[in-house]
Parts: structure tokens; C-alpha cells; sequence
């Protein structure tokens, strides 16, 4: 008979493409989806019965080791405290849109009548499905230029049992009539492509060679871009006192901030995450 602790240090010996308090958390990961353990089984050392069903762990690290990111092994990943599915049709949510929600949510949570809320590139559908848990009496619209990706949205939605109202829609060549039947919205809300191309160099295999490109890069020529788009979109489509919220690169704050701001936005703020980054734009249309 194995025990926990034995599994998990075998596991963890095993990867060997992440330092090591990334391999273990990965473990845990594993453990908890594939057997059930939690870390205080870990740390007990739970017996494991040898009739316990275990999945074949030498594949599983070998994908690691292929730099699979563990969450398109498990085939899902935790985000604001709901699972969702993911793929590589998708990126991968991350903390930092975790802050980003938030900030929507707080600013939103006096029930109001006729709110609606537009997210715009919504890939796995995580910020719109959370907006719609948190926020019942909000309408929330969601937006990708991906089939692909507007599969797993819906499918996340069901799943989840969120009313999201999903189309297919380039920000970057809107068609109209808009889909839906709101013209205007009270929130924009979206964590476009904002990584250059030159920044690919530092980023590592497991982002590079298993994320959607189409959702995590924009021309060095043009960094800003996606930002333009929503910002002149919101002009048109935004109601007065209207917000805009986008996740930025942390190196084109000012920037990004100033593309607002000569749009005639009022009140545009550069907001800092966790880790003390510019990592958030949030402005007022007025007009």
C-alpha cells in the first residue's frame, strides 16, 4: 500500500521543467482532481488503498515535461472560485483578470434596472460567466472572433448555469446590426492581446508552444491596438457615464491611458495588481 505523501513526492521528483514550489503545486493539482487528496492528505499521509483507481502518471508527467500546461491535462482550471473548462483554443485565465472582475463586480453590485455589460474577446468565457453569477441582475453580452473559443464559452456557461449572451464578433471589424438587441452598454469590459511579439523571447514554452497566439499577441508596430478598437467603440456605444474596463500590457500604462484620454474619456485611471504592476485601465464616457 502507497500513501499520499509517497505519491505526491514521486510525482514532484518527476517534473522536472518547473522550479520546485511550482511542481508541487502542480501536484496538488493533480491529486485533487485525479484521486481526491488534499493537501492535509499530503501532509498526514493518507494511506492509498491498492485497488484506488490512479490515472497513468508517467504519461502525465512526461506531457509536463513536454511543457503541457497541467490545466489542459486536467482539462479545466479554478477561476474566481468556479471551474472552468479550458483548451488551447482558449488562454488560460489568470489571477490578474481575477483583480479585474472584481473591480466590475464592486462598482456594479447595487441592483439597478437595465444594466448591460459587454465582454469583449471573452475566450473561455470567465469573466463574462463570472460577471452573470455575481451580478444576476446585470444582462451580460460576450463577444470572440473564435468559433473555437465561443464553443468552450458556452459550454462553461451551461455548465456553470450563467445567462451570458454569446456572439461571434471581431472588435477589430465590427459588423452590424449588433448582436443581441442592445445598441448601447453601460460596462465595457475585456482583457485583449496586448503581448508583443518581442516579449515572446522571456515568455516560457508552456504559454508559447499550448496558448492561442490570436488571443495573447499584437504587432510591435501597433502594441496598442485592441485598445483603439474598444475605445472608439465605447464612443458610439456606451451610455452616458458609461465605463470602460481593460486589462493592459504593464509596460504601456501611460500609453494606454493616453489612447482614453484623446478619446475624451473623463476620470481614466492606471490601477496597479496584486504584485504592484499597472495592470488595468478604467475610464468614464460622459458624453
Amino acid at each position: 500500500m502507497t500513501s499520499a505523501r509517497q505519491l505526491y513526492q514521486n510525482i514532484v521528483s518527476g517534473i522536472k521543467v518547473y522550479p520546485d514550489k511550482e511542481a508541487q503545486a502542480i501536484t496538488f493539482m493533480l491529486l485533487e482532481h485525479y484521486m481526491r487528496l488534499r493537501n492535509i492528505d499530503v501532509l498526514v499521509d493518507r494511506p492509498i488503498p491498492e485497488t484506488s483507481a490512479q490515472p497513468d502518471w508517467l504519461s502525465i508527467i512526461s506531457r509536463l515535461n513536454n511543457n503541457e500546461p497541467v490545466q489542459h491535462i486536467i482539462g479545466s482550471t479554478e477561476f474566481c472560485g468556479l471551474e472552468f473548462r479550458v483548451s488551447s483554443s482558449v488562454l488560460i485565465p489568470r489571477p490578474e483578470t481575477e483583480e479585474l472582475v472584481q473591480m466590475v463586480t464592486r462598482d456594479y453590485a447595487e441592483p439597478d434596472k437595465n444594466i448591460s455589460i459587454l465582454d469583449i474577446g471573452t475566450g473561455s468565457g470567465c469573466i463574462a460567466i463570472v460577471l452573470a453569477r455575481f451580478l444576476p441582475h446585470v444582462t451580460v453580452h460576450a463577444w470572440d472572433v473564435s468559433d473555437e473559443a465561443l464553443e468552450v464559452a458556452r459550454e462553461n456557461a451551461r455548465q456553470l448555469i450563467a445567462d451570458v449572451q454569446f456572439a461571434k464578433q471581431d472588435m477589430l471589424n465590427v459588423t452590424f446590426p449588433l448582436p443581441g438587441d442592445i445598441i448601447q452598454f453601460d460596462c465595457l469590459v475585456s482583457n485583449p492581446p496586448y503581448v508583443t511579439y518581442s516579449e515572446a523571447e522571456h515568455m516560457r514554452p508552456n504559454v508559447l508552444r499550448f496558448e492561442p497566439h490570436e488571443a495573447l499577441f499584437v504587432e510591435d508596430s501597433d502594441p496598442l491596438l485592441f485598445y483603439k478598437a474598444i475605445a472608439d467603440f465605447g464612443k458610439h456605444h456606451l451610455k452616458p457615464a458609461g465605463k470602460c474596463y481593460v486589462e493592459i500590457n504593464e509596460h504601456f500604462g501611460a500609453e494606454t491611458k493616453k489612447v482614453f484620454e484623446e478619446r475624451e474619456y473623463k476620470n481614466v485611471e492606471i490601477l496597479r495588481d496584486i504584485h504592484g504592476k499597472d495592470r488595468f485601465v478604467r475610464a468614464i464616457w460622459v458624453k
